[in-house]
């Protein structure tokens, strides 16, 4: 029989309240230094997020350029045409500023829909696989070859849509398989390097890379697409990934036992605080348990209907305001792109914020119910209301704004609740529970391109209330069963042959 107990996150006297513990004197002190290795780690994750949305996201700023000129734009919401185009100092003038060589091509919004949607597909199918693949063989050699993978591939991407509508998606849905791997396989990581009382802010500070790359991509994505036309926001975003991959191969390892450059004392300290979480030798995966498991369902049901509003803001954000005001892309991707740098501080913060919040008492499960519930319920109800009012620059940038920046504290909550579900199967349950997610990227943007071409006039507000009421759904599922103790599947198992 086997005992599961918590690490205190603390060395001396603060308590996790869920899981069992261990002898504190074979803890060393940690070293909590941001030049400690496990922050670098947390950097180098940090980054390789920040190019992996780069390149997810390439084509949602890109494809303002690549169907301007079709006039498919402007039927979004035909309730908007009254609104000024000269307030940010620029007018609808981008079809006669975008370099004369960058081709256009007539794709109508449900089309668009289905091309932002492709790379999920792939995405979809490669996170769990590569998770537990990852837990098996290293991060280090799954995600390196993922992104040399989808580098190479989102540089293909402008002669993909050149050769044809079939050709392009096709070649994002490869591309969703190798960044499925990058997304699903680096959560093995945090099983060798996290411990428990600073998960938080180590997993939230890899994952907030995601908004980094998101806000960088649409802001200079603009400024590119206008000035050297939107091929050339491929080549410069896959070339960065092919640059980085030389500097995650060298700096990168699987677990601080084998990393040549870490001190003893953090090597110690890591190594003890994970002594009873980490199984020293790999158990097959009790599918049959984790299929009856209600707080692993909570887990995936309520990161299905958060990746459906996260879907909606990163894909669409840049056409919703395009139809809204009719700018230029230039200022779109201004406007579009400072919602996620305010989104890329939250979640660095929530995570502070998560450990923070055990350090005085409060139960784990309460602290990922409260990030969980900060990252859904406010957000959806902005961009509910949003949809309500008559648009103007300040109002609806504002809402866009709190609306983005709250997402990020489910960083803390429902994405990394499977490190204390289950540890020893973290890796594979993260990347199944962010697949299962994905799920809802491909149906939100088929889904809301097929509302926005049906409905004209009334086209976001379908697309708002029907995010509200998946959002809603899943985040009562999660508070009614979700769970942070170590389930009895996930316990170490110690076979005794009489």
């Amino acid at each position: 029989m086997a005992t599961m107990t918590e690490l205190s996150p603390t060395a001396r006297k603060t308590k996790y309240s869920q899981d069992t513990r261990v002898d504190e004197s074979l803890v060393p002190k940690k070293v909590l230094s941001l030049r400690s290795t496990r922050y670098g780690i947390a950097f180098m994750a940090h980054f390789c997020n920040f190019i992996l949305m780069a390149q997810y996201a390439a084509i949602n700023i890109s494809m303002v350029a690549m169907v301007n000129g079709t006039n498919h734009q402007s039927q979004f919401n035909g309730s908007t045409e009254s609104l000024p185009l000269d307030a940010l100092g620029g007018s609808n003038d981008a079809p006669n500023s975008l370099p004369a060589e960058a081709p256009v091509y007539d794709w109508s919004p449900q089309i668009q829909g289905i091309i932002f949607g492709s790379v999920n597909y792939g995405m979809m199918l490669t996170m769990a696989p590569s998770g537990y693949l990852a837990g098996r063989i290293g991060t280090k050699r799954v995600v390196g070859v993922s992104l040399v993978v989808s580098s190479l591939l989102i540089i293909f991407t402008p002669l993909a849509a050149d050769l044809g509508l079939a050709f392009l998606i096709a070649t994002r849905i490869v591309q969703g398989l190798a960044q499925g791997s990058i997304l699903g396989g680096q959560h093995a990581l945090w099983e060798r390097w996290g411990p428990p009382c600073e998960r938080s802010r180590l997993c939230t500070l890899a994952l907030s890379g995601m908004m980094l790359g998101t806000f960088t991509i649409i802001l200079l994505g603009g400024i590119i697409s206008q000035t050297l036309g939107w091929p050339f926001v491929f080549y410069i975003f896959g070339g960065i990934g092919f640059v980085y991959c030389l500097l995650w191969f060298v700096l990168v390892y699987d677990d601080p036992v084998s990393h040549p450059w870490i001190s003893v004392t953090e090597r110690e300290y890591i190594v003890s605080s994970l002594a009873q979480q980490v199984s020293p030798h790999k158990q097959p995966l009790p599918f049959k348990a984790m299929l009856r498991s209600l707080p692993l369902y909570a887990i995936c049901l309520c990161s299905f209907s958060h990746q459906w509003m996260i879907t909606i803001l990163t894909v669409y954000m840049p056409t919703y305001i395009s139809s809204v005001f009719n700018i230029n892309i230039r200022d779109n991707g201004f406007l579009s792109a400072f919602p996620f740098i305010i989104s890329w501080v939250t979640g660095i913060l929530g995570g502070q914020l998560a450990d923070f919040l055990l350090t005085k008492n409060f139960r784990l499960v309460t602290v990922r119910k409260i990030a969980t519930f900060l990252g859904n319920f406010p957000s959806s109800v902005l961009l509910v209301a949003l949809s309500y009012l008559t648009p103007d620059y300040v109002t609806t940038m504002t809402l866009l704004v709190v609306s983005c920046g709250l997402t990020p504290f489910c960083q803390s909550g429902i994405y990394i609740n499977a490190l204390d579900i289950a540890p020893r199967h973290s890796s594979f349950l993260m990347g199944a529970s962010r697949e299962f997610g994905y799920t809802a990227a491909i149906l939100a943007s088929t889904i809301s391109g097929f509302l926005l071409s049906q409905d004209p006039e009334f086209g976001w507000r379908n697309v708002f209330l029907l995010l509200f009421a998946i959002n809603l759904s899943g985040l009562i599922f999660y508070l009614i069963f979700g769970d942070a103790v170590v389930q009895d599947w996930a316990k170490d198992r110690k076979l005794t042959r009489l």
